[in-house]
């Protein structure tokens, strides 16, 4: 366990915000936890920040885990059960599982994050989402200390949200989670448009996984830009469902709109094209702004305020709900 005072964040958050906390904490081990459990409070986790926008300094402790390890603890001739730390970057374990020709887990490649964050989450991209792959995720109750293995069922997931997220949030901490994955007879998934045209682009017809996998790479290269170079966090809204009949009025009025069929009641509306629709796209005043190529994405130019991105957040999602009476819900987390 090392542990750090007065810590700077702002290599700690793909937005690059320049505030810092009390303190930081790093978890190295399973050993590392139970020493540092049981608290009486929540303390602060954080993954790789690339989901989070601070708008201040934080007085508090902050607790991040890098355990990395990955280990096959299971497998027969069709599946494999891997066991992989909480530290783990998200990408690097998914290149690891293509590696080994593992798959189900292509489509969520290029995700930016940590293995241990991807569950709460409940992350997906290109007709996957994450808890079918989940076998089990483990975490340390924060009050007892001790360890409780969540089955997929236990997990209570729900479109990027789960248990840690809403009926759990704060009280559990993620060491280790499972995933199983196809040795062979590997269901690809290439429904989304985008990817079942780059694939056809490239001459590829009966794409491998390792094939999705550098395709759904190179779209979300082409449109999303490097926080390393521009401070982001991804998707800073989620797509908003919305009832079928709602949808049925939106489109009588604009032809141009999608939708994604999600039960026999509602839809999932890309809430770039809702955001893209009122003018926000390129949108730039100062360091702060939306993405020219991805109006989903908000930018930190160089040395925007956290704040300042909240509030241009707020605008937003205030032209959509005027132009559209639909109301955009965050996926990034603010602090």
């Amino acid at each position: 366990m090392i542990q750090y005072f007065n810590y700077s964040l702002k290599e700690c958050n793909s937005f690059g915000i320049d505030v810092s906390c009390d303190a930081m904490v790093f978890l190295e081990s399973k050993e590392d936890i139970e020493q540092y459990l049981p608290l009486d409070t929540s303390p602060f986790i954080i993954g790789s920040g690339s989901n989070i926008l601070f708008t201040d300094n934080v007085n508090a402790e902050l607790v991040k885990i890098v355990m990395s390890s990955i280990e096959v603890v299971e497998e027969d001739d069709d599946y494999v059960i891997v066991n992989v730390g909480a530290g783990m970057n998200w990408h690097e374990f998914v290149l690891w599982c293509l590696d080994h020709d593992y798959g189900g887990i292509e489509n969520l490649s290029y995700i930016p994050g940590t293995v241990g964050a991807a569950p709460i989450q409940n992350i997906g991209a290109y007709g996957v989402e994450l808890e079918t792959l989940i076998h089990q995720v483990d975490a340390y109750h924060i009050k007892s200390g001790k360890v409780k293995n969540f089955t997929r069922e236990d997990c209570e997931f729900a479109y990027r949200n789960s248990a840690f997220k809403s009926s759990l949030k704060g009280q559990y901490l993620i060491s280790e989670v499972q995933f199983c994955l196809t040795k062979k007879n590997h269901i690809k998934n290439t429904s989304y448009a985008p990817l079942q045209a780059l694939l056809q682009d490239k001459g590829i017809y009966e794409p491998s996984i390792q094939d999705i996998s550098q395709a759904v790479t190179e779209i979300r290269q082409s449109k999303l830009p490097d926080p390393l170079e521009i401070g982001n966090a991804g998707s800073f809204f989620k797509n908003p469902i919305i009832p079928i009949d709602q949808f049925t009025q939106l489109s009588a009025k604009h032809d141009s709109i999608k939708s994604y069929p999600v039960d026999d009641q509602s839809v999932k509306v890309p809430a770039a094209w809702l955001i893209d629709q009122c003018g926000w796209k390129g949108y730039r005043e100062g360091d702060i702004g939306v993405h020219e190529k991805h109006a989903l994405v908000l930018v930190n130019y160089g040395s925007a305020s956290g704040q300042g991105i909240l509030e241009l957040s707020e605008k937003i999602a205030r032209s959509v709900h005027k132009s559209f009476g639909i109301e955009l819900e965050r996926e990034v987390n603010v602090v």
